[in-house]
């Protein structure tokens, strides 16, 4: 019986195009364009036999049975024996044999070499869809002209059309608006926000609406929210200890902010990458305390280089400079690629990228252009704040001093202690703790650890030891200690930007993407397959102040790049119809999904750069579409030709974000706090929620209550804790760029609603407002209830059971206010609460 064994030659998807390369010999880009159209899947990412031909020393290097190829000489090359059927192996296996000229193609191929020109190959690979420069489409003419308001509707009408689909009717006015409320502003609307819309007759009532939300302060915490998850927002480092971020609140003020002022998206890209090289200023004064409006705008640049501050950092890795720097460039990478770029450049830090047109060498090279930055506390107010804060510095020392007093009393006891402790030591042992932990024996050490435990005085064993003079002491220097505080001036402000290191070190490739071992050195650019592939020059002086993010932020704000536009107006789809018209946000790559309205996506990309990357407009122009405005109404008909939804053929139904739940409960309970900005607030937990933190101190909770119901997008993001209610509605890791939202279905979701502290409290504070708006009236309770939590009245039904609900808590006289609130809490629980129709 012959043995069989079946193997196949499979390569990266992104090299289909590759047989037309001009750049590369006949033969090289025709053997690859054979390979990849008759071994496709074998020996890719499944590496049948332990063989991958994705790349050349994996071909060289061979399955088990040995190299595939010998360069030089086809006759003995075991791909060319199986291809021309001249050993044990017939390949392709269950397909047609390969043509005479295909054979003979791959022979001269390996005759020649076996050449593996990648990047010469990836530059040609440019023939896929989101690599090319957007092109305006026409705007398609439909049969149903009536239904179309912009030519949002006219691209997605066409689909429809040519799929036997027919759009949704238009949501009810109630529906809408309380639709365009959550979306616009995160929030939902009161009775008198959904009655004052209501009252308006006009054709123009609607526009008038999504014009007021758009220019709402509370627009831009929302949409400033969908941003901070796509640059991995977090105010500490993570891991075990995860490191504060005392100024990290200041990058997230300017986002809000930004989105607000409506700033143009292509600044608002070249601000963040490059704000201190494409706006360097200062705040120096010119002979009075007034900053020129200029140079606050410089700063305001300046603070968007926080999203390069802000990434995943292990506290022990600062012992290690190279490996510290290796990780925050690759951190720099990916959040660049994934946020602007919608790419997974991430991928080549160990290998040239399996999919997508990107060598290794690209990612290192993109890598280069943040080498030579690094994080700087940069004051945010002027120098003459900055030398009041130094002329009272000096009590800042009489603090110190007070402090070391206060020491050095109980210093004294503490001697006394160890005095008396430390006799039944022997000398041996005395003397070992001196010596160096690595030095010591294991005699010793097990010696040292003993004395080192002694050496532990508790705070109880010292007020025991302190005499009645030490005690009074003690305790009169820490009254002078608190004063003494009071006293001591507060640091002036700063915010953490990224600014230039005095050195700028030489990048290299990293071999596998260990920071240890360098392959060939490269210079500052961007990925071969969307450039020239030159490096970005640098000033030839030494040293040299580096202008390599300048070039990057300019290049990705060219108004023809294939991807900046169409990334982020795919971002602001996603954001208003709750799917992007690319599914996968950060992916426009070969494992990305495709667009559902390809040129849909490209009318709006040049849409965007035609209106000066105004993202209100663009925003505005959705929300007025019709298609925006469909109900969520099911069609079985439909459903069966579009199951998912994919065409728009109706508005998606939507899990409100955990934010707009949290949000949601304080609006409807009338308990929202809506101050804007500065430092993110910590609120209490509960003591089973803070025993999920190791260290307690790192959860220091803010001394006014008020602060404690502001919205959720200034609330504290740990990383290495979530807020339990938060994360139990899918608040999303922070460690890495968030593309979309996560929408689970799980029971700690209900158990949270109905017995979490948070929502016990705000329905308790719900009731409250209620009984002290309408005193005892059952009806108008379950009315306004209804309002403020649905923002719809009741049905019949509803209220009927409501009040029977509320009258079983009788108690012989008023309804008690537990009924009301456990009606309340039921609102709570509705999915009409927590869903968007």
């Amino acid at each position: 019986m012959v043995k069989r064994f079946t193997w196949g030659f499979g390569i990266s998807l992104w090299l289909l195009s590759l047989a037309c390369a001009q750049t590369l010999a006949p033969t090289d880009a025709a053997a690859r364009a054979i390979l990849e159209k008759n071994c496709l899947g074998c020996h890719g990412p499944a590496q049948m036999s332990g063989l991958d031909l994705r790349q050349r020393d994996t071909i060289l290097k061979g399955g088990k049975r040995g190299a595939a190829i010998v360069p030089g000489n086809a006759e003995g090359s075991l791909l060319y024996q199986a291809v021309a059927g001249k050993g044990e192996l017939k390949m392709p296996p269950g397909r047609p044999p390969l043509s005479t000229e295909e054979l003979a193609t791959i022979k001269q191929w390996i005759q020649d070499g076996a050449k593996w020109d990648v990047e010469g190959a990836q530059r040609q690979a440019s023939s896929w869809w989101s690599l090319k420069k957007p092109q305006r489409p026409p705007v398609p003419a439909v049969k149903n002209a009536d239904w179309v308001q912009n030519p949002i509707d006219a691209f997605v009408l066409s689909k429809l059309e040519e799929k036997g689909l027919r759009p949704a009717p238009t949501a009810d006015p109630l529906t809408l608006v309380r639709r365009v409320y959550f979306d616009v502003t995160g929030l939902p609307p009161t009775p008198q926000q959904i009655d004052e819309f209501l009252a308006d007759h006009s054709p123009e009532a609607y526009s008038k609406l999504v014009d007021k939300l758009l220019a709402s302060p509370q627009y831009g915490e929302c949409w400033g929210r969908h941003w901070l998850d796509v640059v991995r927002y977090a105010e500490s480092g993570g891991f075990e200890t995860d490191i504060f971020f005392p100024n990290a609140w200041r990058y997230r003020d300017y986002v809000i902010q930004a989105f607000n002022d409506d700033k143009p998206y292509d600044r608002f890209v070249q601000e963040q990458i490059a704000g201190d090289e494409l706006w360097p200023d200062t705040l120096e004064l010119e002979g009075s305390y007034y900053i020129p409006k200029q140079k606050l705008e410089h700063l305001d640049a300046r603070i968007g280089t926080g999203l390069y501050t802000l990434e995943p950092v292990l506290h022990e890795s600062a012992l290690d400079g190279r490996y510290i720097r290796s990780e925050r460039l690759v951190d720099a990478v990916d959040v660049t690629s994934a946020a602007f770029m919608g790419l997974t450049i991430g991928c080549a830090r160990c290998h040239d990228h399996k999919f997508d047109p990107i060598t290794q060498k690209d990612f290192y090279r993109l890598a280069a252009v943040f080498v030579g930055s690094e994080s700087k506390d940069l004051p945010v107010v002027h120098e003459m704040s900055v030398f009041d804060y130094y002329q009272a510095y000096p009590k800042l020392i009489a603090l110190e001093q007070l402090k070391n007093a206060y020491n050095r009393v109980g210093g004294q006891a503490k001697d006394r202690i160890l005095a008396v402790r430390l006799k039944k030591f022997s000398a041996e042992a005395l003397e070992a703790e001196k010596i160096a932990r690595e030095k010591r024996t294991q005699k010793q050490q097990e010696m040292a650890v003993e004395v080192e435990a002694a050496r532990a005085v508790g705070e109880a064993e010292l007020d025991k030891e302190l005499t009645p003079e030490e005690k009074a002491e003690r305790a009169k220097l820490l009254v002078q200690i608190g004063e003494a505080a009071l006293k001591a001036p507060t640091r002036f402000q700063t915010a953490t930007v990224l600014g230039h290191s005095e050195i700028v070190p030489d990048e290299y490739v990293e071999v596998r993407g260990d920071y240890n071992s360098r392959g060939a050195k490269v210079g500052a650019g961007f990925p071969a397959v969307l450039s020239d592939g030159k490096d970005i020059p640098d000033p030839p002086e030494r040293p040299f102040v580096p202008q390599r993010r300048k070039a990057l932020a300019l290049w990705l704000t060219t108004a023809d790049h294939p991807l900046t536009s169409r990334v982020m107006v795919n971002r602001l789809w996603e954001w208003t119809f709750g799917r992007g018209i690319v599914g996968t946000p950060n992916d426009f790559g070969r494992q990305g999904d495709a667009p559902t309205h390809p040129e849909l996506l490209d009318w709006l990309a040049t849409e965007f750069v035609q209106r000066g990357w105004d993202i209100k407009a663009m925003e505005r122009l959705m929300l007025l579409s019709n298609t925006y405005r469909m109900s969520t109404a099911f069609d079985a008909e439909d459903a069966k030709i579009d199951p998912t939804n994919r065409m728009l053929w109706r508005m998606n139904r939507r899990r409100l974000d955990a934010e707009k739940i949290r949000d949601g409960m304080l609006r409807a309970a009338g308990d929202l706090n809506l101050k804007a900005g500065g430092p993110s607030v910590v609120p209490p937990l509960t003591k089973e929620e803070i025993a999920g933190i190791r260290d307690q101190s790192q959860w220091p909770v803010w001394s006014d209550p008020a602060e404690y119901n502001r919205r959720s997008v200034y609330m504290y993001v740990k990383r290495g804790f979530r807020m339990p209610m938060l994360e139990s509605f899918d608040m999303p890791d922070t460690s890495l760029s968030c593309e979309r939202r996560e929408t689970t279905t799980v029971a700690p979701q209900a158990l949270t609603l109905i017995n979490g502290e948070f929502s016990l409290d705000q329905a308790a504070v719900f009731s409250s407002g209620l009984r002290k708006e309408f005193g005892e009236s059952p009806a108008a309770w379950v009315g306004a209830a209804w309002r403020r939590a649905l923002g719809r009245p009741p049905a019949a039904e509803e209220q009927q059971k409501a009040l029977e609900f509320l009258e079983s808590h009788r108690s012989g006289g008023p309804q008690t206010a537990s009924g009301l609130t456990e009606l309340c809490l039921m609102l709570f629980n509705m999915n009409e609460f927590i869903y968007l129709d």
